[in-house]
């Protein structure tokens, strides 16, 4: 980790003094040397990392909520900012800093010093994503499918189910034998317990990491936490394990980066916020990606307000994503889960990593919910229709009853698929399951696990390439 000031003083030998506070921000005098993110040691046992040159001073972030004495000697450490990784993080909760929350130590025995901030591996690292995340919701893996690597916003007002979303990813990314860095960002502390309850209760904590960085933490940590995280993802990515990061959120990020640049004397430019806030995420984001070893998949999350996503955090991230899961205030109102509005949302890369037999699901569906949308603002002026235009709108009825999946329940997307082939075949109504004959009032969850138990259906959906052909071969 950072070397203490009394090592860094006697090798090192580059000392300055602080001239000039600004909350978490000080501008030190005397040093005559320094790079931007290399760590700092202060004589009071403080710690930070270096955020602006100038040819007399130099501003560093500080990483303590109480402010340091005018006045204060400061040592360089020589080296850029480093936190210690490796697989003793597992099931435990670290700050920024890759310190225990509980006992503020290092965790891993075997650890590795990894610096926090590096350049993205170049093209020659990386390969196509080609491979499937199973979400274990199925409107996501039908509709708007995410690949391995692949970087996708989600975005939507607070409280739309943004994070019901993401602990229904980790549950099956860890039944998939992926390890989960979750980044807690600037948020109440009580959410972030509320979370590692969830995994606890759920036996997946043992692989997930939680990198905490809560509202009570210090700026520099919040600001630190999102590297943090990568930099852990890409010591499991180098031991060949595909790992998910889940950038809870960002928006939050460049509120407090924006708070910091303006302390510093940045220029502020839209909204205030300070030209760089672009390549700081972007230069972040861009650390994830499909490699030779293994993948790291990031999941940024961007808060909205009243539905708008042309904000310009929401959209700087956009433009860097591989696309966006938009969840819409108005549908969750109506008691939609997850509140997806697919319509709205965009997969660059997800499409590839299906098999032929889900890509023609996905792209039916959506056609059906297309026509379904158009016939119902039909149907409100009392038209009649024909049988075409009615089992449309009763098929699309039975999908959307399907997708609302309320619980944190993971569905297997071949099954998914299968069950969407059962609704179109008319032998299911896309809610009760059916037990001997009869529909029990069970749901989805209960008509899979009859289904896992039947050696025909895992045959008849591999030999099967569209959903015509599957919803033949159910007939």
């Amino acid at each position: 980790m950072i070397h203490s000031y009394k090592y860094c003083q006697e090798k090192i030998k580059d000392i300055g003094r602080v001239v000039k506070v600004k909350d978490a921000l000080v501008t030190l005098s005397g040093m005559a040397g320094g790079v931007i993110g290399e760590g700092i040691a202060f004589e009071d046992g403080r710690h930070g990392i270096i955020q602006t040159l100038e040819p007399a001073e130099t501003q560093v972030i500080v990483f303590s909520r109480e402010p340091v004495a005018v006045g204060t000697r400061a040592a360089r450490t020589g080296s850029h900012l480093k936190v210690s990784v490796g697989d003793g993080l597992l099931g435990h909760t670290v700050t920024a800093l890759g310190y225990d929350v509980d006992d503020f130590k290092e965790l891993s025995k075997d650890s590795e010093a990894r610096v926090v901030e590096v350049p993205a591996l170049g093209i020659s690292f990386r390969k196509k994503i080609d491979k499937f995340l199973e979400t274990g919701v199925a409107l996501c893996d039908l509709i708007t499918p995410l690949g391995e690597g692949q970087r996708e916003l989600i975005i939507g007002d607070r409280k739309s189910g943004k994070t019901h979303f993401l602990l229904q990813t980790i549950l099956s990314a860890v039944k998939n034998n992926k390890i989960v860095i979750y980044a807690f960002i600037g948020k109440k502390a009580m959410e972030g317990e509320r979370i590692e309850q969830f995994l606890k209760d759920h036996n997946v904590r043992n692989k997930c990491i939680i990198v905490s960085a809560p509202a009570k933490s210090p700026a520099g940590e919040i600001y630190l936490a999102p590297f943090t995280a990568m930099t852990i993802a890409e010591h499991f990515r180098d031991e060949g394990v595909d790992t998910v990061v889940i950038l809870d959120d960002l928006t939050t990020h460049a509120k407090y980066y924006r708070e910091i640049s303006l302390l510093g004397g940045k220029f502020p430019g839209r909204e205030s916020y300070p030209g760089d806030i672009f390549y700081i995420h972007a230069r972040l984001l861009e650390r994830a990606g499909n490699f030779d070893k293994a993948s790291i998949t990031a999941l940024p999350v961007a808060e909205t307000l009243a539905g708008d996503f042309t904000g310009y955090i929401q959209t700087n991230l956009a433009s860097i994503t591989d696309g966006h899961l938009f969840f819409d205030t108005e549908l969750f109102l109506k008691g939609v889960r997850p509140a997806i509005n697919f319509f709205l949302s965009v997969t660059r890369v997800g499409r590839q990593t299906q098999t032929p037999l889900l890509r023609n699901i996905g792209f039916e569906v959506l056609s059906l919910l297309k026509k379904h949308a158009d016939y119902q603002r039909y149907l409100r002026f009392g038209a009649e229709v024909n049988e075409n235009i009615r089992k449309t709108v009763d098929d699309g009825d039975k999908i959307y009853s399907f997708f609302n999946q309320t619980g944190y329940d993971v569905y297997p997307s071949d099954l998914s698929a299968y069950l969407v082939a059962l609704i179109v075949a008319g032998k299911w109504n896309g809610k009760s399951a059916i037990v001997d004959g009869k529909p029990n009032g069970k749901g989805a969850l209960e008509m899979m696990k009859k289904l896992e138990e039947d050696k025909n259906v895992e045959k008849i959906i591999k030999e099967s390439k569209t959903l015509a052909e599957l919803v033949r071969k159910i007939k």
